[in-house]
């Protein structure tokens, strides 16, 4: 069997995943804040995939508020150390794996919340992926999304942004602003029940969508 070579974004994600968590520190409070906001749509009974889901700091975080986590990342090495610390915490109730959304193991009308922290940003075609995620909750799901607006900032940044992603040094980076990533949830989804910046960030959205 041949194995695929892997394309850039993966290997930006593979090289990042041994420090991801420690970059990921001094954003703890922010953190804690997500988890309180998503914690309030969740239910026992429900089962959520999580997309892109890093190195499992919010997903482990979140399997005891529900039934089974399914936890998708296109890192294989992000993915090795999320398994390491759902096994380290002993939580039984997430499956890790390296995958994408288009996956076919992904099945239609399966999930009743979908995660999507930090990702849709990075998104070259966010309406295919919007689409899919509509495509795989249940009828009513909710997705459940963290999302920076890079356009609220200084077209300095922007522009820096685009700089890098263009030389590799990270990927391709969508400067959203609030009111175009807003207009884009509420074509894909039937309704948009919470959409707010986060408490001590300039741009960070916290967005609950619903099918």
């Amino acid at each position: 069997m041949v194995t695929p070579k892997k394309g850039k974004a993966e290997k930006f994600w593979d090289r990042t995943a041994l420090t991801y968590d420690q970059e990921e520190g001094p954003d703890e409070k922010i953190y804690l804040q997500i988890i309180e906001r998503v914690r309030d749509y969740l239910k026992a009974t429900d089962v959520v995939l999580d997309f892109g889901c890093g190195t499992g700091s919010v997903t482990n975080k979140m399997a005891s508020s529900v039934k089974q986590v399914y936890a998708i990342d296109l890192s294989s090495e992000m993915i090795k150390i999320a398994r390491r610390k759902a096994e380290s915490q002993k939580i039984t109730n997430v499956e890790y794996v390296q995958s994408t959304i288009f996956s076919d193991d992904l099945k239609p009308n399966t999930y009743d919340v979908i995660f999507g922290f930090y990702v849709l940003h990075l998104l070259e075609e966010p309406e295919e992926v919007l689409r899919r995620i509509g495509q795989l909750l249940k009828p009513g799901g909710i997705l459940i999304s963290v999302t920076p607006c890079m356009g609220e900032n200084s077209f300095f940044a922007g522009t820096f942004l685009s700089m890098l992603s263009k030389i590799g040094i990270v990927p391709p980076v969508r400067s959203f602003k609030s009111r175009d990533l807003e207009d884009l949830l509420g074509n894909e989804m039937a309704e948009i029940l919470a959409f707010t910046k986060l408490e001590k960030t300039s741009n960070q959205y916290f967005i609950v969508a619903k099918k």
